[in-house]
């Protein structure tokens, strides 16, 4: 099974992201994952990993909740 961290900035207000991107992680994959963390984090941080690996940072890709949820996926 699978760990899924979802590490966002707070001073910046990606929480709702944070959330967005959490809940869409478990409509798709719940039952293929062992836990959904949420780090809270700072200095513009909006990061996805998968056991340890990111799938996705701000900055290098377009954000997109269905993109982040198709990389996760393709970790598992």
């Amino acid at each position: 099974m699978t760990d899924v961290e979802i590490e966002y900035c707070v001073p910046c207000g990606f929480r709702e992201r944070a959330l967005d991107v959490e809940r869409a992680i478990l409509t798709g994959l719940e039952t293929d994952l062992d836990r959904v963390s949420l780090v809270m984090g700072d200095h513009g941080v909006f990061r996805v990993t998968v056991d340890g690996e990111a799938v996705y940072e701000k900055g290098e890709d377009d954000y997109g909740v269905d993109d982040i949820v198709r990389r996760v996926r393709e970790r598992l």
